[in-house]
């Protein structure tokens, strides 16, 4: 698949346009589902609450939840996507119309990797990372993916003597563009996350992940790329999780519009979490649904053309049910934030001072049950 054009999400508007904008333009909430969570995953804690499942008894949930809105699923590589099992996935692709969306290189999990992977100061392990990162560039070109997913889990440190901290981050982003530049054209989506499993996770925030981006674009030789990236086009872009930007305390909405004002928002992940706390992937709207609804809007406001990843992990609830529950919340608050009084918004963003308390207002009557019931709620003049 080509390069996915990204560049409209960094137009800026006039008020009017704007408001012209939000009036015209209309979130396709297309959902994707990473593999990882449709077999339990192994807990410190706890046994197991189901049991393990194959890659094709995962594709055959996956597959009857495409009439309730799932376009696309997501996977690691080698580990649930590979050279070998690809044509299963390929044949389930023609017969669902649900997609590969992403080959993202396990990077994290095995012992080889204990001390980091693209920034280990082993050069042994770190051309392992290198050459895995490179397999699977290789395998989203072969299967025309968006983009590959880049989460550098076990890259970080506990201990603030224990790394030269300049060196890691250089040899980091040296070997994601060295992948890059060996297969030219494919996007990489970096998902930042400030820790869990390590103490501290190398370019943990949504800043540091655009200075990530910055700087692999910075090092990139290959023609093609150097072309694409002369014609405007982020090539080093960024999934944000929701769940992430909690842990680190960030406002999602906020947050979320730093890859958007550069036109580099490739992907997102959604769940809910609790302010800070252990990565907890609980399914979305359990817990502050009104994260979802302003961070809907703010990509709204940015024109957001691309899926919507629902990355949880459902311990309790079978995974069915909690993707379409996940699904429904989504649609629910993009319901709601299609409805808003779109115009008097854009004045209180512009007329705080002549609209005091009306925005908080107008959101009371758009999650109430029955608005009638409340007093009336004049426009901001």
């Amino acid at each position: 698949m080509a390069l996915i054009d990204l560049r409209s999400q960094a137009v800026r508007r006039t008020p009017e346009e704007m408001l012209a904008h939000l009036k015209s333009f209309s979130l396709d909430l297309a959902f994707s589902a990473g593999i990882w969570y449709f077999s339990p995953a192994a807990s410190r804690f706890h046994a197991k609450y189901s049991p393990d499942l194959s890659i094709e008894q995962r594709l055959e949930i996956a597959a009857g939840l495409g009439p309730q809105g799932l376009r696309a699923l997501e996977a690691h590589y080698p580990n649930e996507i590979n050279e070998e099992n690809a044509g299963v996935w390929k044949v389930f692709a023609r017969q669902t119309g649900i997609r590969v969306l992403t080959v993202i290189p396990l990077l994290f999990y095995e012992p080889q990797f204990e001390f980091g992977s693209l920034s280990n100061p082993d050069e042994k392990a770190r051309r392992a990372a290198v050459d895995r990162t490179i397999g699977s560039l290789r395998l989203n070109k072969e299967l025309g993916t968006d983009f590959a997913i880049v989460w550098p889990g076990i890259d970080g440190y506990e201990n603030g003597f224990g790394l030269d901290f300049v060196a890691a981050r250089e040899r980091f982003a040296a070997g994601l563009a060295e992948a890059m530049d060996a297969v030219p054209g494919v996007r990489i989506a970096f998902e930042p996350k400030p820790y869990e499993p390590r103490g501290r996770i190398l370019f943990g925030t949504t800043a540091e992940g655009l200075l990530l981006a910055h700087k692999v674009e910075g090092m990139l030789k290959n023609a093609e790329n150097r072309r694409l990236l002369g014609e405007g086009h982020g090539l080093c872009c960024m999934n944000p999780e929701v769940g992430h930007a909690l842990m680190g305390f960030e406002d999602p909405a906020y947050a979320f519009s730093w890859p958007l004002e550069e036109g580099r928002l490739a992907h997102t992940h959604w769940n809910s979490q609790p302010l800070g706390n252990y990565d907890q992937d609980l399914s979305v709207g359990v817990i502050s649904p009104e994260i979802t609804e302003s961070l809907l809007y703010t990509m709204k406001m940015y024109g957001y053309r691309a899926h919507f990843g629902i990355d949880i992990n459902p311990e309790r609830t079978p995974v069915a049910v909690a993707l379409r529950n996940s699904m429904d919340a989504m649609r629910a608050a993009n319901d709601r934030i299609e409805g808003l009084d779109h115009e008097s918004i854009l004045f209180s963003h512009n007329r705080p001072e002549r609209s005091r308390g009306w925005l908080e207002a107008a959101l009371v009557r758009a999650r109430a049950p029955y608005p009638e019931r409340l007093a009336p709620l004049p426009r901001p003049v």
